[in-house]
């Protein structure tokens, strides 16, 4: 078979795991609810946006022309959106021609029986189920088979994998994004801000791993956005996740709600604005501080914590002392010193960004302990960090010596 003949085959069966998770939209809504608390909706737009990546690979066949796949791909699904990591991850994988072996969160049992039995109609799907994560993990540093590895987790799991490099060709570690950041400007539009901040601080109850946890404004239009905040938040839905009504489901995760109050004590000398939480509802946490720094943490749930500052320049060293330089946001114009401190520091840089959800073609990665990849090149290791696309990484290209 020629290799347009192969790549055509290829699109053909991502646009069938396209429809594969249409069809399966239904169950995939109601495992998400009964497993993690997601609303029906949220889900439900995970998988349109899913469906649209996959049936639209053709937007990456550039990327791949020069290469070659790798072999075998193999990760651990987060909880948070399997079915976005299916399509990115395994859009990629196999629209270069890899394998894609894959575990799930232990989290979520039943949307893991769903993607397993849609994966197992497709050759280049590996679904694996009823494995423990860490026994799954030790089997990939074990086989000759797998020649890439997505892992995510904190700064721990990461270093046990890194003692390991040398089983891959090539090692991602995704850690912690620790408080993804926004900061508004003075010259911002403070409504656009608000409005941002508000929906990517909550959307699917903070349990996205980019969602907002801190939020810098310049003192000038603090109260204002401060206000339009809330006013936002107060308007969310909180309650049962089959109400296609219902932002923010149960917080069923034990961990995520172990988290937030543990954040909630981190920040004890911070003012509550908003928010309790009673069991597994958790209404959105707004909270705000004026003179205490914000504690560097790693964090996930509905948490958001504000604070104003009239210096540009030291809320922005504020903002790049941190251990994760995972994402941040920002509203107006800063310097061009302080854009280029932020590119140095984050992975993600969104420059007065708007959308809802996070578009699935944005790179994504992040700096410092949020983030790194390592590779081999020839008889040489590289060890690089920041945002990357995935179908790019998944593709073989041989360096020379």
């Amino acid at each position: 078979m020629t290799k347009t003949k192969e790549l055509k085959a290829r699109l053909e069966e991502i646009k069938k795991v396209a429809a594969a998770l249409k069809h399966y939209k239904p169950d995939l809504q109601e495992a998400a609810a009964l497993d993690a608390g997601f609303p029906i909706k949220i889900t439900s737009i995970e998988v349109d946006l899913a469906v649209q990546h996959l049936q639209t690979m053709e937007e990456e066949i550039a990327w791949i022309v020069k290469g070659e796949p790798y072999g075998t791909v193999a990760t651990i699904f987060p909880y948070d959106a399997p079915v976005v990591v299916l399509a990115r991850l395994g859009g990629s994988a196999l629209l270069m021609g890899n394998q894609l072996r894959f575990s799930l969160s232990s989290h979520t049992p039943r949307t893991a029986a769903i993607l397993a039995k849609i994966c197992k109609s497709f050759e280049s799907l590996e679904p694996v189920v009823d494995q423990d994560n860490r026994e799954f993990g030790r089997r990939c540093v074990a086989s000759e088979d797998i020649r890439v590895l997505f892992i995510s987790g904190a700064l721990a799991v990461g270093e046990v994998y890194r003692q390991q490099y040398q089983a891959f060709d090539k090692l991602f570690f995704a850690g912690p994004g620790g408080m993804p950041a926004a900061i508004v400007f003075e010259d911002a539009n403070i409504q656009a801000a608000s409005r941002f901040i508000a929906r990517r601080a909550f959307i699917n109850g903070g349990q996205y791993c980019t969602t907002i946890k801190k939020a810098f404004i310049h003192s000038s239009h603090y109260q204002t956005v401060r206000d339009q905040i809330l006013d936002a938040v107060q308007s969310l839905k909180v309650g049962d996740p089959f109400d296609p009504g219902t932002d923010i489901g149960p917080i069923r995760v034990a961990r995520t709600r172990s988290i937030i109050q543990n954040a909630l004590k981190q920040c004890s000398a911070a003012r509550l604005l908003y928010g309790a939480i009673e069991g597994e509802t958790v209404l959105p946490l707004v909270l705000e501080t004026e003179n205490q720094k914000i504690p560097d943490l790693e964090l996930f749930g509905p948490f958001l914590i504000l604070k104003p500052f009239d210096d540009a320049d030291k809320a922005v060293q504020e903002l790049i002392e941190t251990r994760y330089g995972f994402l941040l946001n920002f509203f107006g114009s800063p310097s061009d010193e302080a854009k280029e401190l932020f590119h140095s520091q984050f992975g993600m840089v969104y420059d007065n960004p708007d959308f809802t959800f996070t578009p699935l073609r944005l790179a994504f990665g992040g700096k410092k302990d949020s983030g790194w990849i390592l590779e081999r090149q020839g008889d040489q290791w590289i060890e690089r960090d920041g945002a990357f696309l995935y179908t790019k990484e998944l593709t073989r290209i041989f360096h020379e010596n």
